[in-house]
């Protein structure tokens, strides 16, 4: 049983750190991001409190949050401009964007 489990959490580290470094290229994604860094700084604090901190974190979360403000399933006060923003980068963009800010230190 130990074996197994042992095997379970080789693979599930492996896997993951796999996923992350094909996401996208987070050196594209830099070139991407000119009006993104405005809000959320990729070298320290946020520019404001209110602006989440997207350093460091998951590229696929990321996606999925940009990918939800493109096609209004994320609500909120900042809703249309992150949809501005964001209206014309395709899925690969928003890949490398995401891969970007994951590669920040947090």
């Amino acid at each position: 049983m130990k074996t197994k489990n042992l095997l379970f959490i080789l693979l599930t580290i492996t896997s993951g750190s796999l996923f992350a470094s094909e996401f996208g290229d987070p050196k594209l994604g830099e070139i991407k991001a000119p009006s993104c860094i405005f809000c959320h700084n990729p070298n320290g604090p946020v520019a404001q409190d209110g602006y989440p901190n997207l350093n460091g974190q998951d590229p696929l979360y990321l996606f999925n949050a940009m990918q939800a403000y493109k096609s209004d399933q994320r609500t909120g006060p900042m809703a249309q401009l992150m949809k501005a923003q964001l209206q014309h980068l395709s899925e690969d963009d928003l890949k490398d964007v995401a891969a970007f800010y994951a590669s920040k230190a947090n």
